[in-house]
């Protein structure tokens, strides 16, 4: 047991007069009584500075807490001294203090040093501040008095003795005790009359200066805050000090306006520079660094002569004929940003860049002078046209702008860079930006029920001469067929259309003409250049030039006058090169397109050599005018002119921003629908309709088919609009989405668009592959002679193909070659094998209806050689396979010998298993010695005679 320690007794909990106290949990908060630590302080945060002796004398570890910097860190920020560079002020009082102090000793008694029993005591100078001076703030001593008391053992200061161990100045507690013993006799002054405290607090400073007289103000008004609540009388204090800044902002206003009168730029500044202090230090009210109510800088403003003087007519901008023509608003905005220029650049001088008295000035005129001046013009404008309406919104946006460059460069007038003076960019955009929304709501109403109306109008246009043009001669169209290179034309086509795109749209009309009129040198004026440019566009315009000696390029000529406005080059025999539409040869300048200055017009007047030979005058013959390359350039620029105007307001922000943004995409989502629903649906929906009711037989043309020869028109037209329309994507709106979001309403109408015209090329196509193996079979049953394939024996034979085989060839070349280039690759070959499926067909159906003779059947085989070489050049490995094994079948009717037929109609390998034996015994049939072979192909095919064989019981 020795080896035990002897366990002492522990004592666990802390008795206070017998009442044991629980000992906090290890890691706890320190709690001073039953409240955190924390919380004491939150206390004193907010604690009045009168307060705190009781506070803190409550307990020792309460009064520990005062030393905190926390506490002194809030209510010397308060003060607002380096905020506003109210150090000096300090400084200043300091100093008189100390000259007052030191006056007050030298006049003082001489005194004798006694050694007692007191020590430190003895040492208090009896010139320093008593008790009674400090008033309520008896922290200055009281802090360490409490401080003493919490410690018994402590001696006791009933003097200043507590500022010997504050006087850190560069503590929180140290600097702030400092300006409270500055600051706190100042206060004695504040129960007079307004005009007398301004006077004591005057002679007090004992400085005429009024920025140091406004410092000092704003520093009191910040110590007499309810932040700090220095005195138990605070707040009355403090209004009765407001009451004096009030007087003193008041002389301040007649001192600027005395030396503004004299244009005393040093004294407006200081006199600006203090009543904005002045302005500020008011912490009794809520107010915005930047706001308007600034007293001085509203009355400046007022002044100004931009507000009183007469700036013209808004009704001068528009003429006699109703045409817009704003040289006169250009002198009026010219005015508005030499007075901006002219006092912005005072402003930004003179006054505290906080202040935002140019941000001010320049929404008071711009709310005040510019909007009037543009809603009196917009409402002459509204009564005149909704057309005239939309210019005229685009056009004053656009000149008001100019608004913002003044503003700018007012505030560079002071040689820094405008950001140093609080005015940015975007500040001086909001100002137009406000005064312009009271007309955005309307206006974007307006823009996109015009849009809509507009196309509608365009569209019913072209109906409605279509439906005169029934039943009336056809004439000559221009055509991309009439090229030997389809391709080559669309490329140019959107080289040209690309040019017209870069073209620019004239916002703001200066001259007498609509906006969108190209200005050209010399004053004079392209009417509607741009309408020009685009309608030169369309191959219907053009007329074909004659193919001289010494010219040995093909091209397209403007009707009428010579002028090659295309230049066609030879044909690519590289498909790749026939379907791209991206890689282009610019052969014409864009001032030979838009030279013209007659109006656009939408009848297909010009003429041009046609394709093929002669047609009928009935439907047939106007089914490639069922789409219209004007009708679609024409949608096009009338949805971009809406749409440049719209992006005249592309950056505005907020609410307005987004609604600008939702109608571009409106605007384009209009344009495409009505192409798609009210152009290429109905047109290519009536072409399938006529092909359906084609009969060959009703026409004596067999090369071609004037139906589907005319839709492959439309089948280009309908891929170049296609094309023209991806441009006008690319270069006017991918700029304002997102093109890869597949959710964008823009994007999705897009694609909506390109599948609607899918769809309708392959109606028709599959409509006009009927119409064509229709005229194919007229072909070949109109000129296959009776005994074709039977010729009389001794009669000459000629190994070719026949006339009938070489028409339908013929027939099928022409319709394949005009679809090639204005269709995909994939579109070409599910067309190709139709026709060549649809071709084997035909040509098993006319087979077994012939009777083939050992002679004839050398000229099937000659038939059958030629169909397979044109399918062989379509270049589809499906159908070329199933016609070789079509050539094949015509050796069966060249075999003399019965067994050896029968043998090669047993062998199925033969082929390629696209005949069984039973389908080529129907093809032996049709031999002309067929009665003499049946039975002994029968027996050598089934090893079978039906005399034999058969009995009858």
């Amino acid at each position: 047991m020795e080896k035990f320690a002897t366990l002492q007794p522990t004592r666990l909990y802390n008795t206070v007069r017998g009442i044991p106290t629980q000992k906090p949990p290890h890691g706890g908060p320190k709690l001073i009584g039953k409240l955190p630590t924390d919380i004491h302080l939150l206390i004193l945060l907010h604690l009045p500075i009168p307060d705190f002796p009781s506070y803190i004398g409550t307990c020792r570890a309460a009064a520990t807490l005062i030393g905190d910097e926390k506490i002194w860190e809030r209510r010397w920020k308060a003060l607002k001294v380096e905020k506003y560079g109210l150090q000096g002020v300090l400084n200043d009082l300091d100093a008189r203090n100390k000259i007052r102090t030191g006056a007050s000793r030298a006049a003082a008694p001489p005194t004798i040093a006694v050694d007692d029993d007191f020590g430190d005591f003895a040492s208090g100078d009896l010139a320093a501040g008593t008790v009674d001076e400090m008033g309520d703030f008896v922290g200055a001593s009281g802090f360490d008095v409490a401080l003493a008391a919490a410690a018994p053992k402590a001696p006791v200061f009933l003097v200043d003795a507590g500022l010997s161990n504050t006087n850190n100045s560069k503590s929180y507690k140290g600097r702030f005790i400092r300006a409270h013993i500055l600051l706190k006799p100042l206060t004695k002054v504040l129960n007079q009359p307004p005009h007398v405290i301004l006077s004591s607090l005057a002679s007090s400073l004992d400085t005429r200066s009024i920025r140091q007289q406004a410092l000092t103000l704003c520093l009191l008004s910040s110590f007499l805050s309810p932040q700090i609540q220095p005195v138990r009388q605070w707040f009355t204090l403090h209004s009765s000090l407001r009451s004096a800044m009030d007087r003193f902002d008041a002389n301040l206003l007649a001192a600027f306006d005395l030396s503004d009168s004299k244009s005393d730029e040093a004294g407006m500044r200081e006199a600006a520079d203090s009543s904005w202090l002045i302005w500020v230090s008011d912490t009794t009210t809520a107010k915005a660094v930047f706001t308007v109510d600034w007293e001085m800088g509203k009355v400046w403003a007022e002044k100004r002569e931009i507000f009183y003087e007469s700036k013209g007519n808004p009704l001068d901008n528009v003429n006699d004929s109703g045409q817009l023509d704003f040289d006169a608003m250009d002198e009026f905005v010219t005015i508005v940003r030499e007075s901006i220029l002219e006092h912005g650049s005072r402003a930004i001088r003179v006054f505290p860049p906080e202040s935002q008295v140019l941000i001010m000035f320049a929404e008071r005129v711009a709310n005040e002078v510019v909007a009037d001046y543009i809603s009196s013009l917009l409402l002459r404008a509204r009564e005149i046209s909704t057309d005239t309406y939309l210019k005229a919104v685009a056009a004053t946006f656009k000149e008001g702008w100019r608004v913002v460059d003044a503003i700018m460069l007012a505030a560079a007038a002071n040689g820094k860079d405008p950001v140093d003076n609080s005015v940015t960019q975007t500040r001086a955009e909001d100002v137009v930006y406000q005064m312009f929304e009271q007309n955005m709501d309307e206006y974007l109403d307006e823009e996109i029920e015009t849009v809509k109306l507009t196309l509608e109008k365009i569209c019913k246009g072209w109906e409605k001469q279509m439906s005169k043009t029934v039943g009336t001669t056809a004439q000559k169209q221009g055509r991309f067929l009439a090229s030997n290179n389809p391709a080559q034309v669309k490329r140019n086509v959107l080289a040209s259309f690309t040019d017209v795109l870069l073209l620019p749209v004239t916002i703001v009309p200066r001259t007498v003409g609509a906006v969108g009129g190209a200005i050209v040198s010399g004053g004079k004026m392209v009417t509607e250049g741009t309408v020009q440019g685009i309608a030169m566009l369309n191959p219907i315009r053009w007329g074909a030039g004659a193919h001289t000696a010494n010219d040995d390029k093909e091209g397209y000529l403007r009707g009428g006058t010579g002028d090659m406005v295309f230049e066609i080059g030879q044909e690519s025999d590289d498909e790749d090169d026939v379907n791209d539409t991206k890689t282009h040869t610019k052969t014409t300048s864009l001032s030979s397109v838009t030279s013209s200055s007659k109006a656009i017009s939408l009848a297909p007047s010009t003429t041009m050599t046609s394709v093929g030979s002669a047609r009928s005058n009935d439907d047939l013959d106007q089914m490639d005018l069922l789409l219209s390359l004007d009708v679609a350039l024409e949608l096009i620029h009338a949805d971009r002119e809406a749409l440049k105007r719209v992006e005249t307001f592309a950056g505005y922000p907020g609410h307005y921003g987004h609604r600008v943004r939702d109608t571009i995409e409106e605007i384009f989502i209009l344009m495409l629908s009505t192409m798609t629903e009210g152009h290429l649906s109905k047109g290519f929906g009536e072409a399938t309709t006529r092909m359906t009711s084609y009969k060959p037989a009703e026409h004596e043309e067999t090369t071609s088919v004037a139906p589907l020869l005319q839709f492959f028109e439309l089948v280009h037209i309908g891929d170049t609009i296609q094309s023209m329309v991806q441009v006008y994507f690319d270069k006017e709106l991918a700029p304002h989405i997102d093109r890869t979001d597949f959710l964008n309403a823009v994007v999705r109408e897009k694609k909506r668009f390109e599948n609607t015209l899918d769809d309708c090329v392959a109606g028709g196509l599959n409509a006009g592959t009927e119409v064509l193996m229709n005229q194919v079979e007229h072909i070949i049953n109109k000129f296959t002679k009776p005994r074709e394939y039977y010729p009389p024996d001794g009669a000459d034979q000629d190994l070719g193909p026949t006339r009938g085989c070489t028409e339908a060839i013929k027939c099928l070349e022409v319709h394949c070659k005009l679809l090639k280039g204005s269709t995909s690759r994939e579109v070409l070959e599910v067309f190709y094998q139709e026709v060549g499926i649809r071709l084997i067909g035909i040509l098993q159906k006319h087979i077994k209806r012939q009777i083939i003779s050992l002679n004839g059947g050398f000229q099937v085989i000659a038939d059958l050689n030629a169909y397979h070489a044109f399918i062989s050049s379509l270049k589809v490995t499906s159908i070329a396979s199933d016609f070789s094994h079509l050539k094949m079948l015509g050796h069966v009717y060249v075999v003399e010998d019965a067994k050896d037929l029968a043998q090669i109609v047993k062998d199925v390998a033969r082929y390629g298993g696209s005949y069984r034996p039973e389908d080529i015994y129907e093809f032996i049939q049709r031999r002309s010695d067929w009665k003499k072979i049946e039975k002994t192909v029968d027996k050598t095919m089934y090893n079978l005679s039906f005399k034999e064989d058969c009995v009858i019981s």
